[in-house]
C-alpha cells in the first residue's frame, strides 16, 4: 500500500536508492469467458492516501497538427453551437474531458497538417493565440477552471532545431517553452500545469535534459523582461505559477523506458511528477518481480517502489473512435455476418476496453485522445478517428459520436480530476482488486473472446463505487458484485446504466446511455445482472435517475450544407454566381468571445486577433500561413516559412500548402492573385478539386507560376503544360473545372487546356509555395455557367437509408482513413445489388476500384442503363456517374453484373444550375435516333429506348436543373438504348 509521506525532489535526490520492492498489488484472478463474473469491492482496498497514481483523473484531449483548426472558425461563424460544444465536453459536475494537451506547432507537419509556431524566429515575440489548442484551453475553462493543460514538442522551429542539432540548443529550446507559456499566461490567464521538455515519440528519453530543464525552471526569476508583456502585478503570480509547473514524461511510442529509469534514477524520480506512453495498454514485464522493468508503472502508480511515493501514469496519447457509430453497427464482422454493434476492433466499445485494460494492466489513470475532436478537412492522415468531428464551420453541423455516451460511462459515475495539497477534492480512486481485463490485444484490442473486462471507481469516503463493465462480445455475460467494508447508507439500491445499439425498429440512439435498471443485494450480498452483448454498464450506488445532467442527450447534428456564400465569403448565399470569396481583411466578420482570465470572465476582441492572425477556412498541412499586411497596407495572406525556416524534420515533409472549401464542389472556376515579396524567389501554386492527401500535388488539377513568368499546368503534381508570360510583380491565377475539360489562365488569359480520360470531379481549392515568402490576395471561387456547381449530400455506404441484396462484405474494423467514415462495402457477386435514395439531378459512386464492375442502373423503377462500364478509381472519387435526371427525390439501383464494386459513399448532385444549357447534342441525338416502329423491337429493349427517348424529349422541353453533363449523358444513353433494339424475329 502507498506510504503517506511526500517527498520534494531535492530531498528524493539526496535519498540513498535501495532495492525496489517487490510487494506490487495483484490483479484480481483471471476468469473463464463462461464463468459468472464475481467482484468484491472492499472498503479496505479504497486508498485515499494514494492522491497521484490511482485517483481517477478521466480522459483529456490532445490539440495538434491542424486538429483543432477549424474550432476557431466554428466560434466565429456559429458560436452558439461552438460554446454548446465546449459544455458538453468540458463542463458540468463530472466533465467528459478534464486535459487539454497542447503539441506546441513549428509550421510542419507530423500528423494531419501543421499547426502555427508560436515563435517563428528567435527574436520574433511568441503569440499562443496562434495555436488553437492554446485557445481551445482558454474557452474550456470558462466551464471549468480546474482543467489541466500541458504542453509538449515534436518538431521544433528551425532556430531552436539549428542548435539543438549543434548540441548547444537547451537555451533555445528553454526560451521557446517559457515565452510560450508566459504569452498564453499573459492572454489567457492560466498558466500551464505540466510541461514535457523531451521530444514527443521518443524511444529514449532524454534524461539530462529533463533534469537541466527541471532545475532551470525552478531557479528562473526573470519575469520582468518586457518580451513576456508582464505587468508588474502579474509578474508576482506569475512567477509562483510558473514554479508550480510539474513535468510528465516521456511520451515514449512501442518503448517503456521511463518507468525503470524514474525507479533507479532518486533525482529523476524526484522531478518527475507523471509519466505517460502511447499506444498499448501493457506495463512493460521483463525481469524478476522486483526489478525495475518489471511492472514499473504499476509500481509508480501504486506507490509499492523503493520511495513509497506514487505517481501519476498516463495514457499519453490514444485513439478515439474510428469512423461513425452510427453507421459501423451495419457492418458484417460480427460472427456470421452479424454485426458487431457498436462494437468491434477501433469501435466506441474498443477505447472503453483500452481504458479498462490499460488500468488493469498498467494502472493508467488518464487517456488523453489524440484527436477527441476532429476539427479538420476529411481526407488528411487520421481522418474519423475522434469522438466529435467539426469539419464544417460555415454549416455549424457537429457530430457527437456514441463513443462519448460511451465514454461518460466512466466520467459520469465518479468525482474525476486530479487531488489537491490537502487530499480534501473528494476525486475517486480506482481500485486495482476490483478491475481487471481479459480481452485480447494491447492497442487495437479485441473483446470477442468474452472475456471479463471491467473497472471499479469509488469515493474516498467508502460511501459510494461505480463500476464499469465491457461486454465487445456477441454473448451474453453474468456479473455478480459485492461491497464489503463500504458505507453505503440506509438504501443499497444500485443503478444500472446501459449503451448498446438499437434494437430492429427502433431509433439508432435508443439504447444508447440509459438507466436500464434498479438492483438491490441477494440475500449473500450480491447484485447480479447479465450484461447484454456489444454493450458497455455502469454499476453505480449513485442515485442518478432523476440527474439532469446524467440523462442530458448530446445535441443532434445540424445538415452539412455546402459552402455556397455571397462575395463576402461569410453569408449563404445560393442565388448568385459565387461560391466563396476571401479579400483577408474581414471586414465583414464581427467580434469573437475568447475565455481569459483562467476562465473567469470571457472577453470580446475584434475577428483577426481573437485568432492570431489565421485566415478564415483555411486548413494547413505545411507552412506558416497567416494574414499580415500587404505593401498597399491592406491585409493579404502570406505564406511566412522560408529558406532560414525551411523544414527539415517534420514526419510528413511536404513543401507548404494549405486546403479550403467543400469536398463536393464540383465544377466551378477559382482564382487568387499572387505576388513574391521574397526577393531570393519563389513559387505560387492554386489547385482544384482537392479530395484527399496532404501536398500541394494532391490538387488533382494546379497551376503553378514564378516571379519570372514561368508557368505550369500539372494533374496530382504530374506537368502536363508548361509556358511562360511576361515577368511581373504578381499574376492572377486561376484554374477552371469544367467536367473533364480543365483550363489554366494567367491574368485573365487562358494558357492550357486539358481533356482528363478519367478526370476527379469533385474537392477543394489548394494554396501552394516553395520555402519562400509568398502573398496571395482576392481568392475567389466561382460556379461555371451551363454546369452543376456541387453535389449538395453524401451519403455513406453504411448508411441506414441504403438497402442491400445478395452478397456483400460491410467493413469498418481497421478501415482506411481515405475511405470516408473509414467503411466499404463490397461485391464480386453477380447480382448482388445495392438501392440508395437521394434528392438531386444524379449520383455519383464513389469508392476505390479497379473498373472491373459492370451495371445496370435503374431510378425509380426504371433502367437508365445497362451493362455500364464503371471506372478504375483512387479512394473518394467516382467510379460511376449518372447524370440528366429531373430534380427531385429518386430511388437508384445498381446491380452488378459482373466483375467487383467496392462502395464507399454516394454523393447527389445539386439542381443548382446557373446559366444557358446547350442541348444541341440532346436534339441531335433525337434526330439520330429518328422514329423506329415499336412493333419491330422486343417488348424489353423497346421498353427501355422508351424510357430513354421519353426522357430526352422532356429535357429538351425544357428540365429544371438539367446541365451540359446531364445533356451529354441523356443524348449517350438514348443512343445506346437505341443500339440496343432487338428485332422481333420474322
Amino acid at each position: 500500500m502507498g506510504m503517506q509521506r511526500r517527498f520534494g525532489w531535492a530531498s528524493l535526490a539526496a535519498a540513498t536508492t535501495m532495492a525496489l520492492a517487490a510487494g506490487v498489488t495483484a490483479a484480481p484472478a483471471a476468469h473463464s469467458a463462461d464463468d459468472p463474473v464475481q467482484i468484491v469491492v472492499d472498503g479496505n482496498d479504497v486508498r485515499a492516501d494514494n492522491v497521484n497514481g490511482l485517483t481517477y483523473k478521466g480522459l483529456g484531449l490532445l490539440s495538434c497538427n491542424s486538429t483543432s483548426n477549424l474550432l476557431m472558425d466554428y466560434k466565429a461563424e456559429h458560436p452558439d453551437r461552438y460554446w454548446q460544444l465546449i459544455r458538453v465536453l468540458f463542463g458540468g459536475k463530472s466533465p467528459l474531458i478534464n486535459h487539454v494537451k497542447v503539441e506546441m506547432g513549428s509550421d510542419t507537419n507530423t500528423s494531419t497538417g501543421s499547426d502555427p509556431a508560436t515563435m517563428r524566429t528567435r527574436d520574433e515575440l511568441a503569440d499562443a493565440s496562434r495555436s488553437p489548442g492554446f485557445q481551445l484551453a482558454a474557452d474550456a475553462k470558462t466551464v471549468n477552471p480546474k482543467l489541466k493543460v500541458s504542453i509538449l514538442r515534436w518538431v521544433m522551429p528551425q532556430w531552436v532545431q539549428t542548435e539543438w542539432n549543434k548540441g548547444t540548443g537547451t537555451d533555445e529550446m528553454y526560451r521557446w517553452y517559457k515565452e510560450t507559456i508566459l504569452d498564453a499566461y499573459q492572454k489567457y490567464g492560466y498558466m500551464v500545469d505540466y510541461v514535457n521538455p523531451d521530444t514527443n515519440e521518443t524511444q529514449k528519453p532524454d534524461i539530462s535534459f529533463i533534469k537541466w530543464y527541471k532545475n532551470t525552471l525552478a531557479n528562473d526569476t526573470e519575469f520582468s523582461d518586457s518580451r513576456y508583456g508582464l505587468t508588474d502585478r502579474q509578474q508576482k503570480s506569475a512567477a509562483k505559477a510558473y514554479h508550480d509547473i510539474k513535468i510528465v514524461a516521456s511520451d515514449e511510442n512501442t518503448t517503456k523506458n521511463i518507468g525503470p529509469a524514474m525507479l533507479t534514477d532518486t533525482e529523476l524520480f524526484g522531478m518527475v511528477d507523471a509519466v505517460g506512453y502511447h499506444y498499448t495498454t501493457d506495463d512493460r514485464l521483463d525481469g524478476t518481480s522486483d526489478s525495475a522493468t518489471y511492472r514499473p508503472y504499476t509500481k509508480l502508480a501504486t506507490g509499492d517502489n523503493t520511495y513509497g511515493q506514487d505517481k501519476e501514469v498516463w495514457y499519453s496519447e490514444g485513439v478515439g473512435s474510428f469512423g461513425w457509430t452510427d453507421y459501423r453497427v451495419s457492418n458484417t464482422e460480427g460472427p456470421g455476418g452479424a454485426s458487431t454493434g457498436i462494437g468491434g476492433v477501433q469501435s466506441a466499445l474498443d477505447l472503453a476496453n483500452r481504458s479498462v485494460k490499460s488500468y488493469a494492466n498498467s494502472k493508467r489513470t488518464h487517456y488523453i485522445f489524440q484527436p477527441a475532436i476532429g476539427a479538420f478537412y476529411e481526407g488528411a492522415q487520421y481522418s474519423h478517428k475522434e469522438l466529435v468531428s467539426a469539419r464544417d464551420p460555415w454549416s455549424g453541423s457537429i457530430h457527437y459520436d456514441a463513443a462519448v455516451y460511451v465514454m461518460q460511462h466512466f466520467t459520469q459515475f465518479a468525482k474525476t480530476g486530479w487531488e489537491n495539497g490537502t487530499n480534501t477534492a473528494g476525486i475517486w480512486r480506482t481500485v486495482p482488486e476490483a478491475s481487471y481485463s481479459g480481452v485480447s490485444g494491447t492497442e487495437n484490442v479485441d473483446g470477442s473472446n468474452g472475456a471479463p473486462s471491467y473497472m471499479t471507481l469509488a469515493d474516498p469516503a467508502k460511501k459510494d463505487f461505480s463500476t464499469i463493465a465491457v461486454n465487445d462480445s456477441d454473448r451474453t455475460k453474468s456479473y455478480r458484485i459485492k461491497a464489503e467494508n463500504m458505507a453505503l447508507g440506509g438504501d443499497p439500491t444500485m443503478e444500472v446504466w446501459e449503451t448498446r445499439a438499437a434494437d430492429p425498429g427502433q431509433a439508432y440512439d435508443a439504447n444508447f446511455k440509459h438507466l436500464a435498471a434498479e438492483i438491490r443485494p441477494d440475500n449473500d450480498g450480491y447484485y447480479t445482472y447479465t450484461v447484454q452483448p456489444r454493450s458497455i454498464v455502469t454499476f453505480t450506488t449513485l442515485d442518478r435517475s432523476s440527474d439532469k445532467a446524467t440523462n442530458q442527450r448530446l445535441p443532434e447534428s445540424a445538415a452539412r450544407t455546402v459552402l455556397d456564400t455571397d462575395a463576402t465569403g461569410k453569408k449563404h448565399d445560393t442565388r448568385d454566381s459565387v461560391l466563396y470569396a476571401d479579400d483577408f481583411g474581414y471586414k465583414e466578420e464581427g467580434r469573437v468571445a475568447v475565455g481569459t482570465d483562467n476562465g473567469a470572465r470571457k472577453v470580446s476582441q475584434s475577428y483577426l486577433t481573437s485568432r492570431g492572425n489565421q485566415p478564415r477556412y483555411l486548413v494547413d498541412q505545411t507552412g506558416a500561413w497567416e494574414v499580415g499586411k500587404g505593401p498597399s497596407g491592406d491585409n493579404v495572406l502570406y505564406q511566412y516559412l522560408d529558406q532560414s525556416m525551411k523544414d527539415t524534420g517534420a514526419w510528413n515533409r511536404n513543401t507548404p500548402n494549405t486546403t479550403v472549401g467543400d469536398f463536393r464542389w464540383e465544377n466551378y472556376r477559382a482564382s487568387v492573385d499572387v505576388s513574391f515579396p521574397d526577393p531570393a524567389g519563389g513559387l505560387a501554386t492554386l489547385g482544384v478539386r482537392q479530395q484527399k492527401g496532404m501536398a500541394a500535388s494532391d490538387a488533382a488539377y494546379s497551376v503553378g507560376i514564378g516571379p519570372s513568368g514561368s508557368w505550369t499546368l500539372y494533374r496530382y503534381g504530374t506537368a502536363l503544360r508548361t509556358g511562360t508570360v511576361a515577368a511581373a510583380d504578381g499574376y492572377r491565377l486561376a484554374v477552371e473545372a469544367r467536367g473533364a475539360t480543365v483550363t489554366a489562365y494567367v491574368d485573365g488569359q487562358a494558357v492550357a487546356t486539358y481533356e482528363d480520360s478519367a478526370p476527379a470531379a469533385e474537392g477543394r481549392v489548394k494554396l501552394g509555395t516553395d520555402f519562400h515568402t509568398t502573398a496571395f490576395d482576392n481568392l475567389k471561387v466561382e460556379k461555371v455557367a451551363g454546369y452543376t456547381p456541387y453535389a449538395a449530400t453524401l451519403t455513406d455506404n453504411m448508411d441506414s437509408s441504403v438497402a442491400y441484396d445478395g452478397t456483400w462484405s460491410r467493413n469498418a474494423a481497421l478501415g482506411d482513413a481515405m475511405n470516408w467514415y473509414r467503411s466499404t462495402s463490397t461485391s464480386a457477386t453477380a447480382g448482388a445489388t445495392v438501392t440508395v435514395p437521394f434528392r438531386g439531378t444524379g449520383i455519383d459512386v464513389i469508392g476505390g476500384n479497379d473498373g472491373s464492375a459492370v451495371l445496370d442502373v435503374f431510378v425509380d423503377g426504371r433502367s437508365v442503363a445497362r451493362n455500364a462500364k464503371t471506372t478504375a478509381t483512387d479512394k473518394r472519387q467516382a467510379t460511376y456517374s449518372l447524370r440528366g435526371l429531373p430534380d427531385g427525390r429518386h430511388t437508384a439501383t445498381f446491380t452488378l453484373q459482373s466483375g467487383k464494386i467496392v462502395l464507399d459513399a454516394f454523393t447527389a448532385l445539386s439542381g443548382d444550375v446557373d446559366g444557358p444549357v446547350d442541348t444541341t447534342p440532346l436534339r441531335t441525338a433525337l434526330d439520330t435516333v429518328g422514329s423506329p416502329d415499336r412493333t419491330d423491337y422486343t417488348a424489353d429493349s423497346w421498353a427501355d429506348f422508351a424510357t430513354a427517348r421519353t426522357t430526352a424529349r422532356a429535357a429538351v422541353r425544357g428540365q429544371k436543373g438539367l446541365d451540359t453533363l446531364g445533356v451529354g449523358q441523356l443524348a449517350n444513353r438514348l443512343v445506346d438504348a437505341y443500339d440496343r433494339l432487338v428485332r422481333t424475329e420474322p
